[in-house]
């Protein structure tokens, strides 16, 4: 088998659970949550004992640094990219240098669309291809898939397989948190989650289609074009907390 480095090694999820921090970890202490989480760690060593490939090496990694009050913005996806070296456990982000995938090509030209670059400060072409969302979630953005690993080129092929049961308790818990917050849901699987946001706090909801090309211009709510990320700001602004730098 050749090494791939975001292959998950450690099929049992309580060690990754060890990274995250105790304010996370208690919102996973339901016997739901602790029975889905058992039956993943199940799963997985199964299929990696089966030879199978199984992506991104650090599935929690999108709750490693960032704490649940210090959430402003939640990005929520579907599952982790199917491909080598792609996945690094953050929604949409891939490694800088790496092929764009056509999501996160959508996302980042809306952003500069929103933002526009003043021609002064344009990067070398060398520096186009950077990738990598963990700037956002140094600030604040919780890029959470809805579930948390994938096969190599099986795309939601551990879809219903419990990661979910995990997932709903982390946006529960997050839109529980009394500090006012942005919910981008993008495509009818982020927004069937919409039920566990409404009417938890003082949140701004946003919704438009799916980033992918295939949707990212079609009606109701075309992608391109919806301005979420300044009215993201926008709101955070108002509510007198630190706007993203969604260029950084």
């Amino acid at each position: 088998m050749l090494p791939q480095s975001n292959q998950l090694q450690d099929a049992l999820l309580w060690a990754h659970l060890e990274r995250v921090s105790l304010a996370w970890r208690s919102c996973l202490e339901s016997a739901p949550v602790r029975g889905a989480l058992d039956s993943l760690s199940s799963m997985l060593q199964t299929r990696l004992a089966q030879g199978a490939i199984i992506y991104p090496a650090r599935p929690l990694r999108a709750l490693d640094t960032l704490q649940p009050n210090a959430v402003k913005v939640v990005i929520l996806g579907q599952d982790p990219y199917h491909g080598p070296g792609q996945a690094q456990g953050l929604a949409f982000s891939v490694p800088d240098g790496f092929k764009r995938p056509p999501s996160l090509r959508n996302i980042l030209q809306e952003i500069e669309r929103e933002y526009p670059t003043d021609p002064s400060e344009l990067v070398l072409a060398s520096n186009l291809l950077k990738n990598d969302l963990s700037p956002w979630v140094q600030q604040g953005v919780l890029l959470l898939n809805t579930c948390l690993t994938v096969e190599d080129g099986q795309p939601a092929s551990h879809a219903r397989a419990g990661w979910e049961t995990v997932t709903d308790a982390l946006i529960s818990a997050v839109a529980c948190d009394a500090s006012p917050k942005v919910f981008m849901l993008w495509g009818a699987h982020a927004q069937a989650k919409r039920a566990l946001i409404s009417g938890q706090g003082d949140h701004l909801i946003l919704m438009a289609n799916h980033p992918s090309p295939l949707s990212a211009r079609r009606p109701p709510t075309p992608f391109v074009g919806c301005d979420h990320f300044r009215l993201a700001n926008d709101w955070l602004a108002q509510h007198n907390l630190q706007v993203i730098d969604w260029k950084a």
